[in-house]
């Protein structure tokens, strides 16, 4: 039987007008409204299915504050909020598994927050996959990082297949094409006999203020267009499969309504 584990790996911070545009406008008579230092979750998915063990995502580095230095991230979205236990090594050590127990690596896209742990599995027998788009797009911004994207996370010895599509990587597991936040992002659909069928379309939806009804844009998207397209997908996919979609980034949901592991769906 499959089952799904959300791991949370602690939070970074930062200004919740990254996430929201319409947060908080300064006006007349308020030139110099607060902003929200927010608290962002980082999460990764172990699939645990009897055709193998699949990772989707793998969330930020130890060593952030060193990799991320000079690019402003580390300034931007500090990953100061995680302890010991809570590093995607550690987290999977909880649950039994080592790199070498997967035979996937799934990244949604190729962001710090999501491909930082990606060299834990370089030699591992994992398959690396992301979206043909993705990596072509990532791997051709110019010097070694440019806004979210850090090459050293992705590239310099790193074999990761590409693919495109909406292919089923395992049977009830289903990748989604939800392009916008940037060129090649990913969401996974699992349909799951009990809890029935989750989505998560990771970055395509940050959390419930982003999906609406309507939909609250954010300032770090590729195509704002295609971005609006995929949430509205998302959501029709939603209401014919009756799915529960789970949001990457969304504090309240990881502190108060999602079942993280050890504790699974399925």
């Amino acid at each position: 039987m499959t089952r799904v584990y959300f791991q949370n790996h602690g939070f970074m911070h930062c200004d919740l007008r990254w996430l929201l545009n319409a947060n908080n406008y300064a006006t007349r008579r308020n030139p110099s409204p607060p902003t929200t230092w927010y608290d962002l979750p980082t999460l990764t998915l172990v699939i645990d299915h009897p055709e193998g063990k699949i990772l989707f995502d793998t969330s930020c580095p130890r060593d952030w504050e060193s990799r991320w230095a000079g690019t402003g991230l580390e300034e931007y979205f500090p990953y100061d909020n995680v302890g010991e236990e809570d590093y995607l090594d550690s987290s999977l050590k909880r649950l039994g598994l080592e790199p070498s127990d997967f035979s996937m690596v799934v990244l949604s896209h190729l962001h710090f927050d999501h491909a930082g742990n990606l060299r834990l599995f370089q030699g591992s027998g994992a398959q690396l996959l992301c979206h043909r788009a993705e990596k072509e797009g990532a791997l051709a911004i110019p010097g070694d990082f440019q806004g979210a994207f850090v090459k050293k996370d992705y590239q310099d010895g790193l074999a990761i297949d590409t693919l495109e599509g909406e292919p089923e990587i395992a049977k009830g597991v289903k990748l989604l094409d939800l392009p916008g936040h940037t060129w090649g992002t990913m969401g996974v659909m699992i349909d799951l006999p009990n809890s029935g069928t989750i989505i998560y379309p990771s970055d395509a939806i940050y959390m419930r203020a982003s999906y609406g009804p309507p939909p609250m844009g954010s300032p770090i998207v590729w195509s704002s267009l295609e971005w609006l397209s995929s949430v509205e997908k998302v959501r029709k996919l939603a209401e014919r499969h009756n799915a529960t979609v789970v949001f990457s980034h969304d504090s309240e949901l990881v502190r108060s309504g999602l079942r993280l592991a050890p504790a699974f769906y399925d």
